[in-house]
């Protein structure tokens, strides 16, 4: 399989509509039509369902999907690191750390310390990416390593290390009854009339999302709290971004959130690996 094939045949899969597909790729509809024919008869099984009125994905094809997707984020991923490595310093190229902007802030810091301190430590780009983005830019390449949120984030093809678990509090308006409560459980804080969850663009399960007020970033989700619009459940470590006007109160029975960092496995970067031991020793 060629990945020009791949390509074509993700567009027709995400789209489930030949047309939109070939809009996407800036190419005709029959050119499309017949390489997604030939790749089925290369393969010898039905990647699509097609009648008259509606594309259907089959068993096979949602396979080849999730395979199809690996694949092409490997070869983005080739690309961007050896462009990165052309352009480093001989012995000095920088390693590329993902994190959720806001999140794991005090592990982040003594993390940055502790390796900056090690005799053969690289500088390091701290990327704050925003929710629900970490596995993708460390699939597709824009990342070396990454710190990750179980249950929540995908490590799938990953190799990982378990540095911190946490419980989590609930993001609430300083005024508001339940800010003066000892702790709470996710019941009282999901069903509260008039201070929805927050939708986010991305949702990855990180932070909890509702039908209320879109936020992009954790500096807007404080600010739609501290207006009475929105409340949010996220990990304990999300306290040190509390402002004025916005109260954490632990929630009991919200489920224990486990910082991991991880990396392709396929990694053979020193850098990395100091990364990783630097992270585990703390």
């Amino acid at each position: 399989m060629e990945t020009r094939e791949l390509r074509y045949f993700v567009a027709v899969a995400e789209e489930l509509h030949f047309g939109r597909a070939a809009t996407r790729l800036g190419i005709a509809q029959p050119p499309l039509s017949r390489a997604i024919s030939r790749l089925e008869r290369r393969l010898g099984v039905e990647l699509f369902e097609r009648t008259s009125r509606a594309v259907a994905i089959t068993q096979a094809g949602e396979t080849l999907l999730r395979e199809a997707r690996a694949v092409l984020d490997a070869v983005e991923a080739a690309e961007r690191r050896t462009r990165r490595a052309a352009r480093a310093t001989p012995g000095q190229a920088a390693v590329v750390l993902a994190t959720k902007a806001g999140a794991s802030t005090e592990l982040l810091a003594k993390l940055l310390d502790a390796y900056a301190a090690e005799p053969d430590s690289v500088p390091v780009e701290v990327l704050l990416s925003g929710i629900g983005e970490q596995s993708r830019v460390l699939r597709d390449g824009r990342a070396d390593v990454a710190l990750l949120h179980l249950p929540f984030d995908d490590v799938a093809g990953f190799d990982s290390e378990e540095l911190h678990t946490e419980g989590q509090v609930a993001l609430l308006p300083a005024g508001h009854p339940l800010a003066a409560r000892p702790h709470v459980v996710v019941a009282d804080v999901t069903e509260l009339p008039g201070l929805p969850l927050p939708r986010w663009p991305e949702p990855d399960g990180t932070y909890l999302a509702g039908p209320g007020p879109q936020a992009h970033d954790q500096a807007q989700l404080l600010q739609l709290i501290g207006l009475g619009r929105a409340c949010a459940i996220v990990p304990e470590s999300g306290r040190v971004i509390v402002t004025e006007g916005v109260v954490a109160v632990p929630v009991l029975d919200a489920p224990r959130v486990t910082t991991v960092i991880a990396w392709p496995p396929h990694s053979r970067s020193q850098a990395v690996a100091g990364l990783v031991r630097t992270a585990t020793s703390l």
